[in-house]
């Protein structure tokens, strides 16, 4: 009531508060006429904006060039000039006064409307400009950065490959080393956008820029900090004998010492957020000889065909951009993978550079996860401005879930991968999940990535100590070190593509991994009948049916609710500690006599 009386004015809230149940009824009638026809003009320029945007965007991100930056920075400005514009947002926060007077769906659209506004206020339009320009410059120095290895340009997929194949610690350490060449070029731009950001969050009453992006969640900032400590506070037992287990394995791979933190180099991801490749049981790699990347991508839409959801659109072939640029070619695109919902309707396409391994296999698998999300949600009695995951955790759990069944022995029998009778080392399986995204992710994504991220948004960390804070980190929450002293002239945070173009968001993968183990447990016993560590969701319709009722909501309903009308369970790590379960016993006798952990 206060924020009524300031915002309407004392008169006109208490001649409000009298109005009679039955004038009550016309006007709240009234009401969400106007709120109706304000929001079908919103969604429909809402949709059209951001086609133009995204289809700039796209272009920025596959061909690198001057003229396509261009074009992606006014299609931005052109997208903000409408969501930010000061009148919608007046009339929005008007509306949302009277939130109980207006239906769920209708609360909902004015609610992302706000955050939408938020992230581009024209309130202040020269602040959101220049945010705007500076994302533009700096998605242009990631996407174009040139890798040097010996002298020579490398790929990413090169310097992925070279730490996945070598046990010469001089060429990993080489390889490591180039793979943060793009910090220090990217510090600049990313410190001037940490200052933006937060100050178009400022702009529309946030503290800062994470505070921002938490709010998709219902929570603040230090709730969501808690959450995610609270992932690393129950999985640390299952952590520190799997972090034991893999210097010892990794030391012995080397002939080196057994070291107390791992060196980073050391790992096969060039920042230790995977530690695959560890469990000789589950080398897939002699299995995918002979494939091609095109029946990659194939099969992984197969997976969902098969569950009875439809192909993706025709479309989708010849617009996205699915493997490497071939070689001689002078393009540039960004190579992280990534799926693209353009207009908000049938135009999805997907960005890639898929090689036929089984690292490109899983992430095919991902992000066509995000593919069929994006499908179930696009229809009518879903409006564009809720076409998205209930809470982003949502859209990463799917690409995530998709990811762990095609990891599950009997699926990869199923379509070819393993032979028929190939006889599966249940315990080496279960091992390569936990260290190939599953456990060390946590890690990674809950700790290092989140934690770093509230410090330089929410704290202010000042930039003279970001690369520092960065290892401090590392060292701390995933036991790792670099090979030798990383100073302030490196910005080792910025190598990794999120911190710059997708920022403030990584706790939506910690989310998603805790998601997935939650939605795989109910699929595999309830549905399927079948142990959570070896069970093949391919061709059951059952399985598609609960996977679609999820997917189909969209943002329409508050995800906990979600969450809890699907597997009938609050959110919990439950699932994934079950998961475990029999690793963990298996990981005890194995280290028995070692110094558990690192601290």
């Amino acid at each position: 009531m206060h924020f009524l009386l300031r915002t309407l004015g004392l008169a006109t809230a208490l001649a409000f508060a009298a109005i009679t149940p039955a004038a009550r009824a016309a006007d709240s009638t009234a009401l969400q006429e106007r709120a109706d026809r304000f929001l079908s003009l919103v969604n429909s320029s809402y949709q059209a904006l951001y086609y133009v945007e995204a289809e700039a965007q796209w272009k920025a991100a596959t061909d690198v060039t001057p003229a396509h930056d261009a074009a992606s920075e006014v299609a931005g400005k052109a997208r903000a000039a409408f969501v930010g514009n000061p009148a919608l947002i007046k009339e929005t926060k008007e509306l949302l006064l009277f939130r109980r007077d207006l239906k769920d769906l209708t609360v909902r659209q004015l609610e992302r409307l706000l955050l939408i506004a938020s992230e581009s206020p024209m309130t202040n339009p020269k602040l959101t400009a220049a945010r705007i320009e500076a994302e533009t410059a700096q998605a242009s120095t990631l996407n174009g950065f040139e890798f040097k290895l010996a002298g020579k340009t490398v790929t990413a997929n090169d310097i992925d490959n070279l730490l996945r194949s070598s046990t010469d610690l001089a060429a990993r350490r080489a390889a490591w080393e180039a793979s943060k060449e793009s910090g220090p070029a990217l510090k600049a731009g990313l410190v001037k956008l940490r200052d933006l950001r937060n100050g178009v969050a400022q702009e529309m009453g946030y503290a800062d820029y994470l505070s921002l992006q938490v709010a998709r969640y219902g929570m603040t900032t230090d709730e969501m900090l808690r959450l995610n400590s609270d992932f690393m506070r129950v999985l640390s037992p299952l952590y520190a004998q799997l972090h034991t287990w893999t210097k010892h394995k990794l030391a012995e791979k080397f002939h080196q010492p057994v070291p107390k933190l791992i060196p980073a180099h050391w790992i096969n991801n060039r920042w230790s957020q995977e530690w695959a490749g560890l469990s000789e049981g589950a080398d897939l790699a002699p299995f995918f000889k002979g494939r091609t990347p095109e029946w990659i991508v194939k099969t992984a839409e197969t997976f969902y065909t098969s569950l009875g959801f439809a192909k993706m659109p025709d479309s989708f072939w010849p617009k996205s951009d699915l493997y490497p640029v071939p070689e001689g070619e002078k393009r540039k695109k960004n190579t992280h993978a990534s799926a693209w919902h353009l207009d908000l309707d049938r135009d999805i396409r997907s960005l890639m550079s898929v090689q036929p391994n089984a690292w490109w296999f899983n992430t095919a698998h991902h992000e066509l996860g995000h593919v069929y999300y994006f499908m179930g949600y696009t229809r009518p009695e879903v409006p564009p401005l809720l076409r998205d995951g209930a809470n982003p955790g949502f859209h990463e759990g799917f690409g995530e879930l998709t990811a762990l069944a095609s990891a599950q022995v009997p699926y990869l029998k199923s379509v070819g991968v393993l032979p028929a009778d190939f006889k599966a080392d249940e315990t080496a399986f279960l091992l390569n999940n936990a260290l190939d995204g599953g456990i060390p992710f946590i890690y990674w994504s809950s700790g290092v990535m989140t934690h770093w991220e509230a410090d330089i948004y929410a704290k202010k960390l000042p930039a003279t100590e970001w690369n520092a804070r960065w290892w401090q980190y590392v060292r701390d929450f995933q036991g790792v070190e670099p090979p030798a002293a990383r100073g302030e002239e490196f910005c080792d945070p910025a190598t990794k593509t999120h911190i710059n173009d997708t920022p403030a968001y990584y706790y939506n993968y910690a989310f998603a991994q805790v998601f997935k183990y939650q939605l795989h447990d109910y699929i595999a016993r309830k549905i399927l009948r079948q142990p959570p560590q070896a069970c093949n969701y391919a061709g059951n319709p059952a399985v598609g049916a609960f996977i679609r009722s999820i997917m189909e909501k969209g943002a329409t309903a508050d995800w906990r609710q979600v969450l809890k009308d699907a597997t009938g369970e609050e959110f919990s790590t439950r699932a994934m500690l079950d998961y475990y379960a029999p690793l963990m016993k298996w990981l005890e006798d194995q280290n028995k006599g070692r110094t558990i952990g690192w601290k």
